[in-house]
């Protein structure tokens, strides 16, 4: 049986509405033991935001609560922040045009790459709108994930990208290259066990983790945890990547296991998930 580190690499931990560390200890009793703790989307946290101050306010409850988790772990936890993509649409919503969302939008991610270079923060996260929008935000939106590439190139950072569903993103690996990023440094958040370009963050259901276990490419392993007490468990609970390594493990994917939770850690983030164990 695989006995190894087990990294959920995209979890969320709210310490203003949700659970926060306590569903980090659930995540330890199951088996975790290490964590990629991504802030919620600042309007869950702090309401809205028209500056820096706004964003570094939520990152500092995220980076305190990733602290709180990481007293639970038998390895490491460690914040991965940035701005959610949606943002875009809340701000045109409130008067905002396209362009100038994107600037705050950009100097949310200033703030995250800043706490890269202090040191509590591991990754910063992009990416662009899973639903339809209109040209003009989308192209704002292509512009925000650029400037996120740019940044994470400049601080030596990986970027998280949430985006629409989908395994062709070379382009996007394209772009982070040309800024300075290489694509291996490039993770698509919520994908369904393979993505071309970027390193797929698969999310933990059987079918997607098998086919990403039978394969020989990089991939992470995540719940995509929100932490929401209206809807408790979702998207996925804080024991299942726990759970799912078992099973894998239970049936023959130790290798898989250890390319997911040691060796593609190892690449993306320049962590050892071994050497923290204990």
């Amino acid at each position: 049986m695989y006995d190894g580190p087990v990294l959920d690499n995209h979890l969320h931990l709210d310490p203003v509405n949700g659970r926060g560390a306590a569903a980090a200890a659930d995540f330890a009793r199951a088996g975790g033991t290490h964590l990629n703790v991504l802030n919620k989307p600042s309007w869950n946290l702090v309401g809205d935001v028209d500056d820096a101050d706004g964003f570094r306010e939520a990152f500092e409850l995220t980076v305190e609560v990733t602290r709180e988790a990481d007293e639970h772990l038998d390895g490491r936890a460690w914040p991965v922040l940035g701005v959610h993509p949606a943002l875009i649409s809340r701000l045109v919503d409130r008067g905002y045009d396209p362009d100038g969302a994107a600037e705050l939008m950009k100097t949310g991610l200033d703030v995250a790459a800043e706490f890269v270079a202090d040191g509590p923060a591991l990754a910063i996260k992009s990416g662009r709108p899973h639903y339809d929008v209109d040209d003009a935000v989308w192209d704002a939106s292509n512009d925000v994930m650029r400037h996120a590439f740019d940044r994470a190139a400049s601080v030596g950072c990986a970027v998280q990208l949430h985006t629409e569903d989908g395994e062709e993103f070379v382009d996007v690996a394209e772009w982070a290259e040309s800024a300075g990023l290489p694509r291996e440094r490039v993770v698509k958040h919520y994908s369904g066990g393979y993505v071309e370009g970027p390193i797929p963050s698969v999310i933990a259901d059987r079918e997607a983790l098998e086919r990403a276990a039978e394969g020989e490419w990089p991939f992470l392993v995540e719940t995509d945890f929100i932490d929401d007490p209206d809807r408790p468990g979702a998207v996925l609970g804080p024991k299942t990547v726990p759970k799912r390594t078992r099973w894998l493990s239970e049936a023959g994917y130790d290798d898989a296991l250890r390319r997911a939770h040691v060796e593609t850690p190892a690449r993306v983030y320049g962590v050892d998930t071994v050497a923290t164990l204990g």
